[in-house]
């Protein structure tokens, strides 16, 4: 029962910060019945509710519908979160402008002068007193000067940023190179390369194009293993199956593995298993494969557990030789604290999208031990990419997609 009041409360406060984006960017720079006041209304209405339907359109819409308004509404949503950061700012601007001197270039202290000590000749009664009205109520000319300024810059902020994100997710991830050195490592391993990718997404939004530009990066540099580390899709088989297609062309030495996270089980888990298995990419459920020159392992995703599929540890990391080294494939980099119990030398994660939208790195500090990067928990190491693609809106601000190869270093070497 406390679902439906929070619900209520979530939308309370969505409608809330709509009317205030109303407030400053409509009502406050036009005139009542002008064309601005009426278009702006209009989408005032209009643009929260295609949100909404953005939000809840894979729920209930097939996908060839929900693309139609999961374009404007994450897009839209997106632009939301900036405009409300830049319009707050504005109003520190606006509180301080409001109070600047109304001529420029008249001393401080001018409004205490008399209209003779300033060369000027002294005005009416009536005018004076008109005027002490107009300071008492403020400048109307001049506040609006000041909120169509506020407006205009802060809505252009947002357009630039959300443009310029919404550019970098389409044009796809950009190639990292990180090198990790391992004490358990023979000689003969060094430089093993592992491509890492992880969060991409597939959906309304990117679709068979977002995977081919991954699939031939990946391939570009030639890696000697790919882990695929969960979060592939956003939705069925029969709508995503064709846009996952150029996965089956991914090469390298050792193959391409995958394991599950947490999307995979709001999409249907065992038939992506299963279709990822056909394209030739190999899943690892709770299991583990004896490479040459170290063990990799993979655990199915926490969101598993209301299914019956939980992270395994045991069943994917027991009775293995712990003088090889230990790779583990788990989507969410909460798991380290179990990798870490069983031995793992280093744990390769996603999930975060390194906060995507800027500052949400901050809240995916609390909820994460890393965000991105590489981090070292005791004699195991963690590392997180900030993943491919990107969830809802198709835009990333201060968290650029990835990439990443990992090369791996022997000490012996």
């Amino acid at each position: 029962m406390i679902f439906v009041p929070i619900v209520l409360l979530v939308l309370g406060l969505y409608a809330l910060v709509h009317h205030y984006l109303w407030r400053r960017l409509v009502r406050d720079v036009s005139a009542p019945g002008g064309r601005w006041r009426r278009t702006g209304t209009v989408l005032a209405v209009a643009l929260p509710l295609v949100g909404l339907g953005a939000l809840v359109g894979g729920r209930v819409l097939p996908l060839s519908a929900e693309r139609w308004v999961a374009w404007p509404g994450y897009l839209w949503l997106a632009t939301l979160v900036y405009l409300m950061l830049a319009l707050f700012a504005g109003e520190a601007v606006r509180a301080v402008w409001l109070r600047l001197p109304a001529r420029a270039g008249v001393p401080a202290d001018a409004a205490r002068w008399t209209p003779e000590e300033r060369g000027e000749e002294a005005p009416e009664p009536v005018a004076v007193e008109k005027e002490k009205k107009k300071e008492e109520a403020g400048d109307p000319s001049r506040r609006l000067f000041v909120a169509r300024t506020v407006a205009i810059g802060a809505a252009g902020v947002a357009v630039a940023v959300v443009g310029t994100g919404a550019y970098g997710v389409l044009d796809g991830p950009s190639l990292k190179q990180v090198t990790v050195p391992l004490a358990k490592l023979p000689r003969r391993a060094h430089g093993y390369r592992i491509a890492v990718v992880s969060d991409i997404h597939l959906g309304p939004i990117l679709g068979r194009s977002h995977t081919r530009r991954i699939v031939d990066t990946i391939n570009g540099v030639q890696p000697d293993l790919i882990a695929i580390v969960g979060d592939l899709v956003d939705g069925t088989v029969p709508e995503l199956g064709p846009a996952a297609l150029p996965l089956a062309d991914l090469r390298a030495k050792d193959g391409a593995y995958f394991v599950t996270g947490n999307h995979e089980y709001f999409s249907g888990a065992r038939p992506w298993v299963e279709f990822v298995r056909s394209l030739g990419v190999r899943p690892l459920e709770n299991a583990r494969t004896e490479l040459p020159w170290f063990d990799l392992a993979g655990v199915n995703d926490l969101a598993g557990e209301s299914q019956g599929e939980g992270p395994d540890f045991v069943r994917a990391l027991g009775d293995r030789d712990p003088a090889r080294a230990a790779v583990l494939m788990a989507h969410q980099p909460v798991n380290i604290h179990d990798a870490v119990r069983h031995g793992v030398d280093l744990q390769l994660s996603g999930h975060t999208h390194g906060g995507q939208l800027w500052p949400g790195n901050y809240l995916a500090e609390l909820a994460n031990p890393t965000v991105a990067g590489l981090e070292r928990y005791g004699d195991t190491q963690l590392y997180v990419t900030r993943g491919a693609g990107a969830w809802g809106p198709p835009v990333r601000v201060g968290a650029p997609s990835d990439i990443t190869v990992l090369t791996l270093a022997s000490l012996q070497a």
